[in-house]
């Protein structure tokens, strides 16, 4: 399949300039039609029904893309999916398993964070050479005595 960048060259060596007018044209039509910015990530708002309710009513009346929709509101396009395809968080209802599952996340980072910031550092102390080489051999006997065969053994 060919791209676009290699139709554009091939119009340019058989010097089809109106053909590459026609090509930019288009492009600039393109580029002024565009409402939605390059991705970016959003730290989503938090989903409610009054929410899922104005992205309903953007769906049903106007033209507006999911992505639009998402970007208009300033939330996640998975968000705005979940409301138009499986009618999720149009009640405020705690045990809905779209509400568990944020909850839980929301728990999840808490905890993550609180150990972060509970963390120390561990105590160093000096280990010699051969105390490194007997551990790893203590843990190879109590593999069942098989080790691999180094070149410090020889």
């Amino acid at each position: 399949m060919t791209t676009l960048k290699e139709f554009e060259d091939a119009l340019r060596e058989q010097g089809m300039q109106m053909a590459l007018a026609i090509l930019q044209k288009l492009r600039e039509r393109d580029r002024a039609k565009r409402t939605v910015a390059p991705a970016r990530r959003i730290a989503g708002r938090k989903m409610t029904p009054d929410l899922a309710r104005r992205i309903l009513e953007l769906h049903a009346t106007t033209e507006m893309t999911q992505q639009e929709i998402a970007f208009e509101l300033g939330i996640n396009q998975g968000r705005v999916n979940e409301v138009i395809k499986h009618r999720k968080w149009l009640n405020d209802d705690p045990a809905a398993p779209e509400a568990v599952a944020r909850d839980k996340a929301k728990a999840r980072m808490a905890g993550q964070e609180n150990r972060r910031n509970n963390r120390t550092a561990p105590e160093k102390r000096e280990v010699t050479l051969d105390q490194l080489s007997t551990g790893k051999k203590r843990r190879d006997r109590e593999k069942g005595g098989q080790r691999q065969l180094i070149l410090g053994d020889l």
